[in-house]
């Protein structure tokens, strides 16, 4: 085990990750069992590779843009039990820009650490997970692992959702639970973040209370509020409302987000109209994200899914000679075909079809944007493989 121990820290790019996403690999026998041919006794250390992996065809308003093969996440991750009370975890990309995030305010030594941390379990009624962790925001998609979306949301896809403090939780019974959450509200400097012209909050945190609710197992519930102190004189509110209906073979959700932001963190609606007189993003941002998605496994092998996502982008207040109101809808349609070849295991492969069109008002064509739209059909396959 300790050899295996040494090897994941090897892993580790030497520059240098609590998303509560559901473990797919859970009951699968991991690689190290297989080949040494041994059933594991005990839970103290699990060493997982999250992988999803394609090859892409890219279309841009119609004309073929490319054709490549894309690893879209590679992850490495580590965790366990030590005992009763206390476990840890840790989730690494690997894919992705391992420098310091320069004045970090969590000092942490890479953006690409997604957790780091160490859960503490009181009782069955109340437990705690500290350290670097995914922010408890609502939301059914929200809540899945990474490798498991073929196309987030653009709120979603542009959040900084990885950042350090400490997420308690308390299970008011078998089908509910309430989280409290306090993060730093970010984890780079301000003018990474949010561009110059402002001055830091004395305390940069964001605090989340979370429901997750369980009725009947056929519809769930996972809704959070979210308010962020971004700057001195500027806040972020966010609502996450997900709601998800399972019926046999049969499971759908519905995911409302809505984030009104003193300071456009997301950039989308700010690189619309450019920044502002003192170079930073624009103020007064407004977002809302409907999403829907509807899958039936309809034989035990495979899986058949459509999703779409609309999205409405703007200003909640006029600022200067910037109008209040949406400048933009983005639309995204997807459908797909899921194939599982293992019995008791989450190794699939895929087909999918990805669609996206983005709508500009007049308000957004005065600042020279226009429509355009993207495809994509992708080839390949997910797995979190439990190595050991």
């Amino acid at each position: 085990m300790k050899k295996i121990f040494l090897i994941a820290l090897l892993l580790v790019p030497t520059s240098m990750m609590a998303q509560q996403d559901k473990d797919a690999s859970a009951g699968e026998q991991s690689l190290f069992e297989k080949v040494m041919k041994m059933e594991k006794k005990q839970d103290n250390f699990h060493f997982l590779l999250n992988m999803n992996n394609s090859f892409d065809v890219n279309q841009g308003d119609g004309r073929f843009e490319n054709a490549k093969f894309n690893m879209r996440q590679l992850r490495i991750e580590a965790k366990g039990n030590i005992n009763e009370t206390f476990s840890f975890r840790w989730r690494q990309r690997l894919n992705r820009n391992n420098s310091p995030a320069p004045d970090g305010i969590d000092n942490m030594p890479s953006s690409s650490i997604d957790v780091a941390g160490i859960g503490v379990k009181v009782s069955d009624a109340f437990s705690m997970f500290l350290g670097k962790q995914c922010a408890a925001y609502g939301g059914i998609e929200f809540d899945l692992n990474p490798i498991e979306i073929y196309e987030y949301s653009d709120m979603v896809d542009n959040m900084s959702n990885f950042l350090t403090g400490a997420n308690f939780q308390f299970q008011l019974n078998p089908n509910h639970q309430l989280q409290l959450q306090i993060l730093d509200s970010r984890s780079a400097s301000m003018n990474d973040m949010y561009g110059a012209g402002y001055e830091q909050s004395k305390v940069p945190l964001v605090y989340t209370v979370n429901w997750n609710g369980n009725f009947g197992g056929v519809f769930n519930t996972r809704w959070s509020y979210s308010i962020m102190s971004q700057a001195r004189g500027h806040q972020s509110h966010y609502l996450a409302l997900g709601n998800e209906l399972t019926i046999n073979n049969f499971d759908a959700f519905f995911d409302v987000m809505y984030m009104r932001e003193g300071i456009d963190r997301e950039g989308i609606v700010s690189s619309i109209v450019g920044n502002n007189a003192a170079g930073g993003h624009q103020n007064d941002a407004e977002y809302l994200s409907l999403v829907m998605k509807a899958q039936y496994r309809f034989s035990p092998q495979w899986n058949f899914f459509v999703k779409g996502m609309l999205e409405n982008e703007g200003f909640s207040k006029a600022n200067g000679n910037i109008r209040k109101g949406k400048y933009r809808t983005a639309y995204g349609y997807l459908a797909g075909l899921e194939f599982y070849p293992l019995k008791n295991s989450n190794l699939h492969f895929f087909l999918t079809y990805v669609g996206r069109h983005y709508s500009y008002t007049d308000k957004a064509k005065a600042y020279g944007a226009d429509d355009y739209s993207t495809n994509r059909i992708s080839l390949g396959y997910i797995w979190q493989l439990p190595m050991f």
